[in-house]
């Protein structure tokens, strides 16, 4: 089973920037696509941005040219990170790193990131 581990988040002004990353408990095989979401409490979990192994990156129109995904795949864990840029107080969430596996969906712990003044 695998385990991601997230880390960054925290407070921030508008305007400022925050990176976060997330790594896998172990090595994954093949092609995959990892990817951040985001969650308001009372609102569903939306996607933020995915980028695949081959490094085609996705992102939701509310963070394109502010975000930027990449993924580090020459260790044998893989890492995923979010350089967000130009942050919103409507950035203010929880954001989870995801993986999909097979036909199972992992997900980090979430980690707080908050855009205020």
């Amino acid at each position: 089973q695998v385990q991601l581990v997230e880390s960054g988040g925290g407070l921030v002004q508008p305007g400022g920037s925050l990176r976060l990353s997330c790594t896998a408990s172990q090595s994954i095989r093949g092609l995959y696509v990892m990817g951040w979401y985001r969650q308001v409490p009372g609102q569903a979990r939306e996607l933020v941005a995915t980028i695949t192994t081959r490094g085609v990156a996705d992102y939701a129109n509310s963070v394109k040219g502010r975000f930027t995904i990449g993924i580090e795949t020459d260790n044998a864990e893989p890492t995923v990170w979010i350089q967000m840029d130009s942050l919103k107080p409507e950035d203010t969430a929880v954001y989870y790193c995801n993986v999909p596996i097979g036909v199972r969906n992992y997900w980090g712990q979430g980690t707080q990131v908050t855009v205020s003044s």
